[in-house]
């Protein structure tokens, strides 16, 4: 059907282990779906299953927090080592309270506890918790080049988080990494219904995409970290996640 998006969880993807080769991975998962590969496919995959085969675990007992981490753990009620690694991922430190600690994470975003995740890393009882990749852009454009080796399509690939946003309650399915998409979409100069020039609509595109596949690839223990979005409109070109990061100056929110 012309203009419908189509989203299929890709099933019966294991535990991923540092060094996985998510690429294979992928196409395998996409057999046993019986989906093929098509060009424009969008390829929506979990940050968690990123970070675990990048290796960006960290225990917890090898930490030792500074006097700076001691102080914002005491402030916002959190364990100390964990705060070592958040102010080790970010810039800035941009709100604190009990129970919560906003930052700047070093790939420009602004989120809670730099990203790092401690729900679904591993059995319980470990204190293993997860970073962000050390570049998500990368880590998609690397999955991209391993599946068009394999099969000769190109697609896009995004890495999603469900990040919160500072306006509204609860989390959303967010781009941190994307290749072969564009991020944002500038549609400033476009006419309207009227005729009439757009002055100030940006559409981000990878965001949409993530919330979207979010929907299907669940946020528990549902275990299906990668989703084939198909239908998705868009012109190709090379982009960074970097588009839809809003400058500081004009960030009213910080």
């Amino acid at each position: 059907m012309d203009g419908a998006l189509c989203l299929v969880p890709l099933r019966g993807i294991p535990l991923i282990q540092h060094g996985d080769d998510l690429a294979s991975l992928i196409l395998q998962a996409l057999d046993a779906t019986h989906q093929r590969l098509q060009p424009r496919d969008v390829l929506v995959v979990a940050q968690k299953i990123v970070s675990k085969a990048e290796g960006r675990s960290v225990d917890l007992r090898s930490v030792t927090p500074s006097e700076r981490a001691i102080h914002y753990a005491d402030a916002a009620g959190k364990d100390a080592r964990l705060v070592e690694l958040i102010l080790s991922e970010s810039t800035e430190v941009v709100r604190h309270r009990p129970g919560v600690l906003i930052v700047a994470h070093r790939l420009g975003l602004v989120m809670a506890n730099a990203g790092i995740d401690v729900s679904n890393v591993g059995p319980e009882g470990e204190q293993r918790v997860l970073l962000l990749p050390l570049d998500p852009d990368r880590s998609c454009r690397e999955i991209r080049e391993r599946l068009h080796a394999r099969t000769g399509v190109d697609v896009a690939v995004l890495v999603i988080d469900s990040i919160g946003r500072a306006w509204r309650n609860g989390t959303v399915g967010t781009a941190i990494g994307v290749s072969g998409l564009p991020a944002l979409v500038d549609l400033r100069g476009q006419p309207d219904l009227f005729g009439r020039a757009l002055q100030s609509t940006e559409i981000g595109l990878a965001d949409e995409v993530a919330a979207a596949a979010s929907l299907v690839m669940g946020q528990a223990g549902e275990g299906c970290p990668v989703v084939l979005a198909r239908g998705v409109p868009y012109e190709r070109r090379e982009a960074r996640i970097r588009e839809l990061i809003r400058p500081k100056p004009l960030d009213l929110f910080r």
